[in-house]
C-alpha cells in the first residue's frame, strides 16, 4: 500500500527544511568559537545556554498547540506557520557578528517555529495512515528529514573545505558563514511553499469534531504511555545537543571539515535506516526497538567519553553508529505516542512527548556545558548513564 500523499509532502518539506538548517548546524560551535575568541572560557558554556534554552524553551509550546490543535480539529494552518518562522528565524544570523547572544535568538526563534509544528505535523501523519503502516510513515519522514540533512551537512561539508583556514582548522572568516546562511533559505522557502498542498484530515466523527475535548491531565493515559513519558525524561536528562558531541570530535583532533564529513555520515546512515526500523516496528512492536536504540546511544555516549586523542579514530565508526539510533527510535517513538494516545488527544499527547524532550534539554544542556568545563569527557559519561536507566525501565515496567 502506498503512503498518503500528505505523508509524502511532509515528508519533503522535512527534506528541504533540514536541508536548509543543516547547512548551518554543524558551525554553531565553530561560529560562536570565532564570535567569542578572545573568550574561549565562555564556549561551553554559552553553547549549553544556546541549545538548551533554544530547545527548551521554545519546546513549551509543543503541548499546548497540540492541545489546541486537537481542539479547533486544524493541522495545516499550524504546519505552515510554524515552518514559516523558522524559514525566517535565519535572517537573524546575519547581525550575530554583534554578539553571540543573536545567535541565541536565531535558534529560539527557530525552535519557537519547530514548537508550533511538530504536534499538529505528527497528527496529521497519523491521521493521514492506517494505524497498521504508522510505523513505516514516520519511519519515511524521518528519513527525508534526515534525507535532507545529509544533503545540508554536504554543502556546509564542501564550502568548508574551499574556505578552511589551515591554521586555526576553522572557516577563514565571517563572510564565510554568511554564504552558508544566504544559500540556506532557498530550501527553507521551497519546503514551507509545499505545504499549500496538503489536505486536513479529520480523525474525529462528525457529531465530535466540532467539540473535540483534548486532555492536557497525564494521569488518566494509559500507564504504559505513563511510564513511557518516565523514561523519555530520564533519557533526556542525559542527552545533551550535538553541538558536544561535534566540539568534542574537533578537540580529540579533528579539524573541522573532518568533523563535518563525520556528521555526514551520521545523517547518512540515519536516512538509509529510518524507513527500515519504522516498518519493522509495525511488525514486531515499539517497545524493544526504542530499548534497543536507547541502547545504542549508551555505547556512543560512554565511548566518547573515555576516547583519547591516541584512539580517536574510532570516533569514525561511533558516529556510524550514533546514527543507528536515531533510525532506530525517531519515529517509532512517534507511532508508540500516537498507538496509545487517546483519540481525541493525538495531537496533545504527541506535543507532550516533544514537550518533555524539549524542557528536559535545558537542565540537560546546561548540565552538559558545566561538566565539559571540568571534563571533556563528563558529559557523555554522565549521558550514558541516564540511557541505561532509560532502558531498564522499558524493558521492567513499559509493555507494549
Amino acid at each position: 500500500m502506498k503512503l498518503d500523499k500528505n505523508v509524502v509532502l511532509l515528508g519533503l518539506t522535512s527534506f528541504f527544511t533540514d536541508v536548509a538548517s543543516e547547512m548551518i548546524y554543524p558551525l554553531i560551535q565553530a561560529f560562536v568559537s570565532m564570535i567569542l575568541a578572545s573568550r574561549q572560557a565562555l564556549l561551553g558554556p554559552a553553547l549549553g545556554i544556546i541549545e538548551g534554552i533554544a530547545e527548551s524553551t521554545a519546546s513549551l509550546l509543543k503541548v499546548f498547540v497540540g492541545y489546541y490543535s486537537d481542539r479547533i480539529q486544524q493541522r495545516k494552518r499550524l504546519t505552515i506557520a510554524g515552518y514559516g518562522l523558522s524559514a525566517a528565524a535565519k535572517l537573524v544570523l546575519f547581525f550575530a557578528s554583534m554578539g553571540w547572544y543573536l545567535v541565541l535568538i536565531s535558534r529560539f526563534l527557530d525552535r519557537i517555529g519547530k514548537g508550533i509544528r511538530t504536534a499538529p505535523r505528527d497528527a496529521l501523519i497519523a491521521e493521514s495512515t492506517p494505524q497498521e503502516m504508522q510505523g513505516r510513515a514516520y519511519g519515511f519522514h524521518r528519513a527525508m528529514d534526515f534525507g535532507g540533512a545529509f544533503v545540508g551537512v554536504l554543502i556546509c561539508y564542501l564550502v568548508s573545505l574551499r574556505f578552511l583556514d589551515p591554521i586555526t582548522k576553522n572557516l577563514r572568516d565571517l563572510q564565510t558563514y554568511y554564504l552558508l546562511f544566504s544559500l540556506s533559505i532557498a530550501p527553507a522557502v521551497i519546503g514551507v511553499a509545499l505545504l499549500f498542498f496538503v489536505k486536513e484530515r479529520h480523525a474525529l466523527p462528525v457529531e465530535t469534531k466540532m467539540r473535540p475535548r483534548p486532555n492536557l491531565d497525564i494521569r488518566q493515559y494509559d500507564r504504559n504511555l505513563q511510564w513511557f513519558f518516565l523514561a523519555e525524561f530520564l533519557f533526556t536528562l542525559g542527552n545533551s545537543s550535538n553541538q558536544f558531541l561535534l566540539l568534542r570530535s574537533m578537540n580529540l583532533g579533528y579539524t573541522l571539515s573532518s568533523v563535518i564529513l563525520m556528521y555526514l555520515l551520521f545523517n547518512l546512515v540515519t536516512t538509509a535506516l529510518s524507513t527500515f526500523f519504522g516498518t519493522l516496528s509495525d511488525k514486531i512492536g515499539r517497545r524493544k526497538l526504542i530499548a534497543a536504540g536507547y541502547t545504542v546511544y549508551a555505547l556512543v555516549y560512554l565511548s566518547f567519553g573515555v576516547l583519547t586523542e591516541q584512539t580517536k579514530g574510532w570516533l569514525w565508526l561511533f558516529w556510524l553508529v550514533y546514527g543507528l539510533y536515531y533510525a532506530m527510535t525517531e519515529g517509532v517513538e512517534k507511532a508508540f505516542v500516537a498507538r496509545l494516545a487517546p483519540p481525541e488527544s493525538k495531537a496533545t499527547a504527541l506535543g507532550l512527548s516533544h514537550t518533555i524532550v524539549g524542557v528536559t534539554l535545558l537542565p540537560a544542556s546546561v548540565i552538559a556545558g558545566a561538566l565539559f568545563t571540568v571534563s571533556k569527557s563528563a558529559p557523555f559519561l554522565f549521558g550514558g548513564a541516564m540511557s541505561v536507566l532509560a532502558v531498564i525501565i522499558m524493558a521492567a515496567l513499559v509493555k507494549e
